[in-house]
Formats: C-alpha cells, structure tokens, sequence
C-alpha cells in the first residue's frame, strides 16, 4: 500500500478524517533485540532457506508479533470486517476450532491478535520463529505456531490474563464453509438460516475473517451474509477499481 496507488486506494479514507498511512516495514529496526533480529540477518546472508511457502507470508507473520512486542495494540488480517468495537479486549486471541467433546481449542489463529506492550507470550512466539522456521509448509510459522506456543506454555507466567475466545469471537465460519456467508437466499427455509446466522454473528462475533486465500473469487449475492455485513459495518464499498461509494 506504500505506492502511489495505494494511496490512490486509501485517499476517500484520509478525505473523511480517517488517520491512516502506509509505511513499509523497516525489518531491521522492528527485529532489533529480539530473537527475529539474528534470524532475519542469518536470512539476508543466505543461510536460511526461505522455502517454497511465499517469504511474505512468513515475513508478515514475524512482522505481526514484532510489532505487537514493541509497540502492543491490535493486529488485524488485511480479510477481516471488524464488527463492533476491540475495546474490551485484551491480550486476546481467537480459536479457529474446539474439540467437540472436550469443548477445549483445538486450533489458534493468528488473523487477529490484541496484545500489551512486551507481553512475555509475544517474546516466545518470536523466538519460536527464530527456532523452528520452515518455508514449506503453510501454516507452520503463522497459526501453527501461536497454537503450539501456547500448548506447550499454558499455565505458565507467559500466558497469565491471556484470553482464548471461542472461535465466534473472530472465526463463526471455519474456511471449508465460507462460500455459505456469500450466498444469498436460495428459498424459504436458506433465507430463515441466513437471517438466523447473520443475527448469531452481529450478537456475538467481534469480527469476520473472509478467509480470503478460499473467498478471493466468490461473488457476493445479494441478500447474503456478507452483503448485509459489509452494508452495515464497512466505511466504503469499491466499485469498479478505485471508485468508492460511501454507505455511512
């Protein structure tokens, strides 16, 4: 978004009194001590293999808790639609998926993270990278990680007033069933559950993740759970390039 049509992109933000800029990351400064530092240098000097697994991906899943580390506030995926306000939350992650018998988290996702300054579970989450990166497999550096982080930490000292909420919180749909939110009412009945789910979503969801590497393509119906959503909770609709149409 640091580019002269990223800015084109982000002006009717600015035009409305919004505070927002890109800024590309300076990785050496963010890393600086912290275990990401010697991993990033050992990275440039070729002695890391990136992997098959795009090093922007890995790269922004290091940037997120580096950034969280340092300065602490709130990280949201570029696919989330934010529904009422984080205010509330602290140090908070979300579970992607619970064991159905246990009701305990099964899977941790790292699209959302709201975190204090030099919260101690950030620095094992950093050095974890640092330890165990691998480029080629998908979600070994990102979900994966904070997941077996906080396995193998919990009811230690890095993970005391951290909060897990349940996967409505972030994650009311898993990926594999995301098509369902973009899909407008097919009869009777599938309009009944689409109403019955959008409300069970505003009632409790803090926010969607589109889950956009599986939504990318899909078209948004109308009369659809994400239609409505985005009607109610987004500042712009974009049509056609960077023409936008206010719905505030």
């Amino acid at each position: 978004m640091d580019s002269r049509r990223g800015m084109q992109i982000l002006r009717p933000f600015s035009e409305m009194g919004f505070r927002i800029i890109p800024i590309s990351p300076d990785f050496d400064y963010l890393f600086k001590h912290t275990m990401a530092e010697s991993w990033f240098g050992k990275l440039k000097r070729g002695h890391i293999d990136p992997g098959g697994v795009s090093l922007g991906q890995n790269l922004s899943n290091l940037l997120r808790l580096a950034l969280l580390y340092k300065y602490g506030g709130v990280y949201l995926d570029t696919d989330v639609i934010v529904l009422k306000s984080f205010t509330k939350l602290r140090n908070s992650i979300g579970a992607q998926t619970i064991d159905l018998e246990t009701r305990n988290w099964s899977r941790l996702n790292n699209a959302v993270m709201v975190f204090d300054k030099n919260h101690p579970l950030l620095s094992k989450f950093i050095e974890e990278f640092a330890l165990t990166f691998n480029g080629n497999k998908w979600g070994h550096n990102g979900p994966y990680l904070v997941s077996r982080v906080i396995s193998r930490l919990q009811g230690r000292n890095e993970c005391h007033h951290l909060n897990v909420l349940n996967p409505i919180a972030f994650y009311p749909v898993d990926w594999s069933q995301i098509r369902g939110l973009f899909r407008g009412p097919r009869n009777g009945t599938h309009s009944k559950w689409l109403r019955g789910k959008l409300n069970h979503i505003r009632e409790r969801s803090y926010a969607v993740h589109l889950w956009n590497r599986q939504s990318k393509k899909l078209v948004i119906e109308e009369g659809s759970i994400v239609g409505r959503i985005m009607g109610d909770c987004c500042v712009f609709l974009q049509f056609n390039g960077v023409e936008f149409v206010s719905i505030k």
